[in-house]
């Protein structure tokens, strides 16, 4: 349970592998953001991208990206592309407000 942090809303409930020795499991994110939104299909305990089967059941499909670097590449980038993570979406989000400020500043 998340209570106090400075780049997140308090008092939320997450989930996520930590490997001891490595952190959190990156892979194991992919895989459950994959599943979310779709990009990652799950049928019973298999899972699949692009209509080929990954792994049954979660670790084995860690597993396998983990094996796999340009798959776990590729569903990362379009995840990122998905979630409005890509570099250059960014980097207009963040030219949007410098711009609303030059309009301010040129209206007073």
């Amino acid at each position: 349970k998340v209570v106090k942090n400075k780049v997140a809303p308090p008092f939320r409930q997450v989930e996520f592998d930590i490997i001891y020795g490595k952190g959190i499991s990156k892979t194991g994110d992919l895989l459950d953001l994959g599943v979310a939104h779709e990009i990652i299909a799950k049928s019973g305990t298999w899972f699949s991208y692009k209509e080929n089967r990954i792994g049954q059941g979660r670790e084995n499909s860690k597993r396998f990206l983990a094996e796999n670097p340009e798959i776990s590449a590729e569903i990362e980038k379009r995840l990122r592309e998905t979630l409005g993570l890509t570099a250059s979406e960014m980097e207009n989000n963040a030219e949007e407000p410098a711009t609303k400020a030059k309009k301010t500043e040129k209206n007073s």
